[in-house]
């Protein structure tokens, strides 16, 4: 497995040095490795059936807990197939609809490394690694969907997906450290075997919803559904891909993964479906207001997408294959329909539906693959999508406490969607002959291979979806709900489920007759639209962000006002009341200390040392200060003599010398004082001064009655020698034990150093 992502990663580099006569290699070179992927793990089908898993793992830091660690179970062999099987497709397509394009090298690329991010999240068997991966998606999309980023629209809708699932990714590594730290491990493994201990423990809650969080941004469910209609700025094989079998798909798959360490508790089963009934139900009702081609396909997905989390939130082992089948059914029709879309819109110069009509004349082929997408959207006989939605239809009449309201918004939704896919095909194929701004023509096979493969695939899986079962075994295995054995039929006979699916379909017909024929029904339901819901999530997130830009610049210019005295004052007094806060919420401490005024000449130095500080603040002259400043760092270097300590005393000497000097002759350079600080000024500087000074000697005096069982000075004078082989027990700790540390200090001086260079051998503009 890990080999498959390194020859992803080394392949997508490589498409971006091919030039000339080669370029035709963009599209094959990754056609190549989909499909060899796809036939990689199409073959471990009964493998992983009959061996339930397989694992890798490469040692990365063990002592963290951190590997490589890579499983194909069920679960994962599903989506890798959905991601290679119609990455291949989506690949063939964007060889015509990119061609003329320019940077085509990059889009091959950034996609080519999408899909791979893809692929190692679903495989991922570390969370830490799931999460790299995660993020990588978030990324590579954002890439994606800016593709175009001469558009400002695209941009918007880039960025705005970005700080969505940016927002939703931080709070998932933040729920999968809480359950790491309840588990000791990142292993998924791990966290299989600790369930019980994760549901139990008193932290679940905070978990849960912050991994939720993370599923709800990525797989675009309510109140985060408005990112995905922006993303359709993408080029139409990146919506296709997107859509149906990758990025949206990830947060599906992390909760069908984290089912059995998270589910089947009450918060999981209120919350989940309660979100995915409002996300289904958004959807489509939106999707049939909708004008353009992509907008409606991508409401479509939303509620596609609220549908697939209700049913894993529901958590029963019928919800549960019911998602499943369903999984496959929306790629297959999601897939085919935005490639449909795309080439459309390539072939007659508009995919605004209200200026299209009467295609069937000039592309019956596409009618036909439309139509049949169409049917499977609808839940209509005999695509897969009609067994999906009778198995839909059962588990929400069997799902347990809330079965009547998921019904009757799941009807609900059920027929809107099969109004929108009636729409959808009479608006576009049937109908008179529209004015297109092309003439439209079928030429260029490719363009259809991918919609062809999918809606026949779609068919046949339909009629005979026995097929589909040796697939979903695994699968149910992997999520915890494998004890019955999958069995799918087309037929279910004449039953509660049937004939809620037969009122659902003539609801949905009655609601197309009303918004195709009845004149000026969807116009005044859009205006009612535009009256009830004044203002959208899009428009709300965006006056946010304008918000928070404006909110950091008066920040910025209040905080950030250029005046240094200011920030060192600022630093000066939050640090006094960090240290005096310490102080309080530690008192009682009792400490032994007793003052003797001997020897003489000490509380002599001491008395030098207080004046000359004294001096230092009291005198106008700058050089008068800066030798009062001498005076008390060269007294404090005595001090540390008397009581032996010669490297504090030698660095203390090295130190003021070099900052008297240093002063002097910048002093040199400065012009008079334009005014000195006045009488409030000096009285306001004192009393911070006093409240640091006096936080630093409480701390000195309160520092000198800790008793650490175990100091660390122990550590380094029995190890200085032995593991570092040195005898100085100070240039061991600052040369070995804090190397980093060091190097860092280094690093800083140097950089000063060569910025001091650099001013110093400034040329003048004179010169």
């Amino acid at each position: 497995m890990l080999v498959i992502l390194v020859l992803f990663v080394v392949i997508a580099f490589g498409l971006t040095v091919i030039r000339g006569r080669i370029s035709i290699y963009k599209v094959f070179l990754p056609v190549i490795l989909q499909l060899s992927a796809f036939v990689y793990f199409f073959i471990k089908i009964k493998h992983i059936g009959k061996y339930d898993k397989i694992n890798e793992i490469y040692r990365w830091i063990p002592q963290l807990g951190l590997n490589l660690e890579f499983t194909l179970d069920g679960l994962s062999l599903v989506f890798a197939l959905l991601v290679t099987g119609i990455g291949v497709l989506v690949f063939i397509y964007a060889h015509s609809y990119m061609r003329h394009y320019g940077r085509s090298g990059y889009f091959y690329f950034y996609l080519t490394i999408f899909s791979a991010a893809m692929l190692g999240l679903v495989l991922s068997a570390n969370m830490i690694q799931l999460f790299i991966f995660w993020e990588l998606t978030s990324l590579l999309s954002f890439l994606l969907i800016s593709f175009f980023h001469e558009k400002e629209e695209a941009r918007k809708a880039a960025l705005q997906s970005l700080y969505i699932t940016g927002f939703g990714g931080l709070c998932l590594l933040a729920g999968f450290l809480i359950i790491g730290g309840i588990t000791g491990s990142y292993s998924l493994e791990n966290w299989l075997l600790h369930a019980d201990a994760v549901k139990s423990d008193k932290l679940y809650l905070p978990a849960l919803l912050l991994i939720l969080v993370g599923a709800f941004t990525k797989s675009a469910q309510f109140p985060f559904h408005f990112w995905l209609p922006g993303a359709m700025q993408a080029p139409t094989p990146v919506s296709s891909y997107l859509h149906s079998a990758t990025m949206v798909k990830a947060g599906i798959f992390l909760l069908a993964r984290l089912t059995p360490v998270l589910g089947d508790t009450p918060e999981w089963t209120f919350i989940i479906p309660l979100i995915g009934v409002l996300t289904m139900l958004t959807g489509s009702y939106f999707a049939i207001t909708q004008t353009d081609l992509k907008a409606i396909l991508a409401y479509t997905t939303i509620s596609a997408l609220g549908i697939l989390v209700l049913m894993l939130g529901i958590g029963t082992t019928l919800a549960v294959k019911a998602a499943m089948v369903f999984l496959f059914v929306h790629a297959f029709y999601k897939a085919s329909l935005f490639m449909l879309a795309g080439f459309i819109d390539k072939k007659t110069g508009t995919r605004d539906i209200s200026k299209l009509g009467g295609l069937i004349h000039h592309m019956p082929f596409t009618f036909v693959f439309a139509l049949l997408a169409l049917f499977s959207m609808a839940g209509l006989p005999p695509m897969l999508g009609f067994l999906s939605k009778e198995l839909i239809y059962e588990a929400k009449v069997h799902s347990p406490g809330i079965a009547s309201m998921v019904l009757i918004l799941g009807i609900s939704t059920n027929v809107l969607l099969v109004a929108t896919s009636l729409f959808f095909i009479s608006k576009v194929f049937l109908g008179k002959k529209s004015n297109y701004p092309k003439h439209p023509d079928e030429k260029g096979l490719l363009w259809l291979a991918g919609p062809a493969l999918l809606t026949l695939l779609s068919l046949f899986l339909g009629i005979w979806p026995e097929a589909l079962g040796e697939l979903l075994q695994p699968a149910l295995n992997s999520v915890g709900f494998g004890a019955e054995m999958v069995k799918l039929k087309l037929w279910h006979g004449f039953n509660r489920v049937f004939f809620l699916s037969a009122f659902t379909v003539s609801l949905g017909v009655f609601l197309w007759w009303l918004t195709a024929f009845r004149a000026g029904f969807i116009i005044k339901w859009r205006q009612l639209n535009k009256k009830i819901f004044t203002w959208n999530f899009s428009d709300a997130f965006a006056g946010g962000i304008a918000s928070l830009v404006k909110f950091s610049k008066i920040s910025t210019s209040r905080i950030q006002h250029g005046y240094h005295r200011f920030y060192l004052l600022s630093t000066i007094l939050f640090v006094s009341l960090l240290l005096w806060f310490q102080i309080y919420i530690t008192r009682g401490v009792e400490t032994d200390i007793s003052f003797s005024a001997r020897p003489f000449y000490i509380l002599g130095l001491c008395v030098v040392v207080f004046l000359s500080a004294l001096f230092a603040t009291l005198t106008n002259s700058r050089i008068v200060a800066i030798i009062a400043m001498g005076v008390v760092g060269y007294g404090i270097s005595l001090i540390y003599m008397y009581y032996s300590a010669i490297d504090l005393a030698i660095t203390q000497i090295l130190v003021e010398t070099f900052t008297i000097v240093m002063f002097v002759i910048i002093l040199q350079r400065l012009p008079n004082f334009a005014r000195l600080s006045s009488k409030h000024a000096k009285i306001r500087d004192m009393l911070i001064a006093l409240l640091f000074g006096g936080g630093m000697m409480m701390l000195a005096i309160k520092s000198i009655s800790v008793d650490f069982r175990q100091p660390v000075s122990g550590f380094f004078t029995e190890n200085s020698y032995i593991k570092a082989h040195g005898e100085n027990v100070v240039n061991v700790i600052l040369v070995d034990f804090r190397a980093l540390d060091t190097l860092g200090e280094v690093t800083v001086l140097a950089i000063a150093a060569l910025g001091v260079y650099a001013l110093i051998h400034k040329k003048s503009k004179k010169e």
